[in-house]
């Protein structure tokens, strides 16, 4: 019997999404210690597993060339808000199950063929290592406006990694609200929004990278971090506006705005589509950072759920037993 545990992960935006530069995407986040995704595998003759992840291990015992799996999800991360629950589970189940077999996996050589990779790299990243990523995205003349077909891309390049400094908090807002878009529908509007999207954002948000984000965790400054990947997110939305209803998608933009006026909350921000949103804090605002969290969901009149979150510096966790 395996355990694979990992944490969730924020996504601040991607760099580009105009196919008039030469590399599109490119996107940077963080991994989270909490909230938490927690399989157990054992080795089975056929497989056996939840209905939401019974086709997945199926694939993955196909991939390995391996019998079959019994699957239980311990703990799962709240499915479609923005952390990455798709590819957090697929990858554990695939640790897991190679665990179980005692076989070697390269995670990021198979996330393509479960589908994971296609657009961002983070949530293989952050799977692997943990910390802070940027990915260096993928050739734009092999990904334009359609995906190409599952299993036939390499996974985005990691061209930047750092520790998140241990007194660095991130505030994670979970409103009541619809899921973000994902499977066909998050192709669909990728789709749209790369067909028409202005290349000028591209060309600012490549001078914050540059210029504030990777100088910032470089040297631990996290306002400075906060108000630049809050910055890329807001033009990211420039983007989605005709997607997703505006900047941010309602009703992310009045937790946004009401997070941002706050003096312990360095930068805030929609992770990937949401509805999750970010704060950017620290150990000696954090309790002022999360009360910030409960009353930006009581002003907007919604139920939901505050987490304070560590970042996390390593990858998923395999034990036995």
């Amino acid at each position: 019997m395996m355990r694979v545990s990992v944490g969730g992960r924020l996504h601040f935006g991607f760099g580009n999404l105009s196919l008039a530069n030469e590399r599109l995407y490119g996107s940077l986040g963080v991994a989270l210690e909490a909230p938490r995704l927690s399989v157990t595998v054992e080795r089975a003759d056929s497989v056996t597993a939840p209905s939401e992840c019974n086709s997945l291990t199926e694939t993955v015992c196909e991939q390995l060339a391996l019998p079959g799996a019994t699957v239980t999800v311990d703990q799962s991360l709240p499915a479609h808000v923005g952390l990455g629950s798709g590819t957090q589970l697929a990858l554990a189940i695939t640790a897991g199950i190679a665990a179980a077999y005692e076989r070697p996996v390269d995670v990021r050589n198979i996330a393509p063929q479960l589908g994971r990779g296609g657009r961002s790299g983070i949530g293989v990243a952050t799977f692997e290592d943990g910390g802070f990523v940027l990915d260096g995205g993928h050739p734009t003349t092999r990904f334009t406006t359609d995906r190409p077909v599952d299993g036939t891309w390499s996974v985005p390049p990691v061209t930047a990694r750092h520790r998140i400094p241990a007194d660095w908090r991130f505030l994670v807002v979970l409103p009541e609200a619809d899921a973000g878009h994902s499977g066909q529908t998050e192709d669909d509007s990728i789709r749209g929004v790369i067909e028409r999207a202005d290349s000028r954002p591209a060309d600012r948000i490549a001078g914050l990278i540059v210029r504030d984000v990777l100088p910032a965790i470089a040297t631990a400054n996290a306002d400075r971090f906060g108000s630049a990947v809050a910055e890329i997110g807001r033009l990211n939305g420039t983007w989605y506006a005709d997607e997703q209803g505006g900047v941010y998608r309602p009703p992310v933009g009045e937790i946004v705005e009401t997070l941002a006026a706050e003096p312990a909350v360095y930068g805030a921000g929609q992770s990937s589509w949401g509805p999750a949103v970010y704060g950017i804090t620290d150990t000696n605002n954090a309790a002022a950072a999360r009360e910030a969290g409960l009353a930006a969901l009581e002003q907007a009149g919604l139920d939901g759920e505050v987490v304070l979150s560590e970042g996390r510096n390593e990858g998923a966790i395999v034990t036995s037993g």
